[in-house]
């Protein structure tokens, strides 16, 4: 077997990192993927539509780059060789070697079944969620069906696809039959987040508060949460919790970025965090009285996780897939249930029953590593 029998797509991470905007969950997937398979693959970068198939001594160049990271990716990056892209763009020699593509990155463009047809290529993919062709409302005009050119692409070409989770595989197995196409071989594998440390010591704050993480985008659902802190603010005035939004702002919520931005009752008791390292995030969140997720739609769920990994107590929306990754720990509302998420809320605040019957089942819980999603994966890979 070639000593590089992989071909991982790296394009997602050029483009976040050359941004400098913080990762995504998807992002921090993708990191993964290339700290565990990195060694024994060759990049590819594509672009319109166009793919190109980076050297072996290049790609672990280039994946260094992207490991470090930080303000000078740009010009290391530029100073880079042309020859990184041109003298060893040839795709040649490349057949039967699988092709990750962890990001969904361009996977809707019309070339790519049949690059991967072209040149013999094992074509796998991770589907993080279908969220665009589900609830289109909380997406980008047009995404809804580049979303659903994307799965077609995937389900034409795809030696095997790869689900976060298996509420994702449902919903695309749901797709396919609505499509005429079949479903490739699969497998559901958890994925993971940052390593928390068992000893993260608790933030430090005046008084109780809870915590949501999340891009701040219409799905989200922070606009309910924002709404019952303005009326908690106005029953309680100091005496209310304080809310701690971890996450930079998206799209489609413009309601609530209203609030953040215009409402006065809110200053002072709700804070904003665009940019939260994973050690500062981790206190926040071993600190809070609950970690909330009143999201529409989900195709993970990492904080709901990571808050039960250190012992928080979580109240989100009644999700198939956070029942999938969370069982029957968290307190699980309808997420247009104000009056319900409000009455959870302020019990939380205090040792209610429903609270420390969370913490009491929550201590038998144990999260997904990547050792564990790799070793699935990779066992998996092998049958293909």
């Amino acid at each position: 077997m070639s000593e590089r029998p992989y071909l991982i797509d790296v394009s997602r991470l050029i483009w976040r990192v050359w941004t400098g905007r913080l990762p995504t969950g998807i992002d921090r997937v993708c990191l993964a993927y290339l700290e565990h398979f990195g060694a024994r693959a060759q990049a590819v970068v594509q672009k319109c539509g166009f793919h190109l198939i980076v050297s072996p001594k290049h790609s672990d160049r280039l994946f260094t780059l992207l490991r470090t990271g930080g303000p000078e990716f740009k010009g290391k990056l530029l100073r880079m060789p042309p020859a990184m892209l041109l003298k060893h763009a040839a795709s040649g020699g490349c057949a039967g070697k699988i092709y990750l593509n962890i990001g969904h990155t361009g996977l809707n463009e019309p070339t790519l079944p049949y690059w991967v047809k072209r040149n013999r290529l094992k074509a796998v993919y991770l589907i993080h969620d279908l969220i665009p062709i589900a609830n289109p409302e909380f997406c980008r005009e047009g995404e809804a069906e580049k979303h659903a050119q994307r799965m077609r692409n995937v389900l034409k070409s795809a030696s095997g696809i790869i689900g976060n989770s298996q509420s994702t595989l449902d919903e695309l197995a749901a797709f396919a039959k609505a499509n005429g196409l079949s479903m490739p071989a699969r497998i559901a594998a958890w994925i993971s987040g940052y390593p928390i440390p068992e000893t993260a010591p608790q933030a430090g704050m005046d008084r109780p508060y809870f915590v949501t993480v999340g891009t701040i985008e219409g799905r989200k659902n922070h606009i309910l949460l924002l709404q019952l802190w303005r009326q908690l603010v106005l029953r309680l005035g100091s005496k209310a919790p304080r809310l701690i939004i971890v996450g930079q702002r998206g799209w489609e919520a413009e309601h609530a970025l209203a609030m953040l931005d215009r409402c006065d009752i809110l200053r002072g008791h709700v804070r904003e965090m665009a940019r939260c390292d994973d050690d500062a995030l981790a206190r926040l969140v071993k600190g809070a009285r609950a970690v909330l997720m009143p999201s529409f739609a989900e195709g993970f769920g990492l904080p709901v996780v990571e808050a039960l990994q250190l012992g928080t107590p979580v109240i989100a929306s009644d999700l198939p897939v956070f029942r999938e990754i969370a069982g029957d720990i968290p307190t699980y509302l309808s997420p247009i249930d104000g009056i319900g998420w409000e009455q959870a809320i302020l019990g939380f605040l205090g040792d209610s029953p429903e609270r420390q019957r969370q913490i009491a089942d929550m201590a038998g819980f144990t999260a997904s590593g990547w050792p564990s999603h790799f070793a699935q994966v990779e066992s998996w890979l092998k049958t293909l």
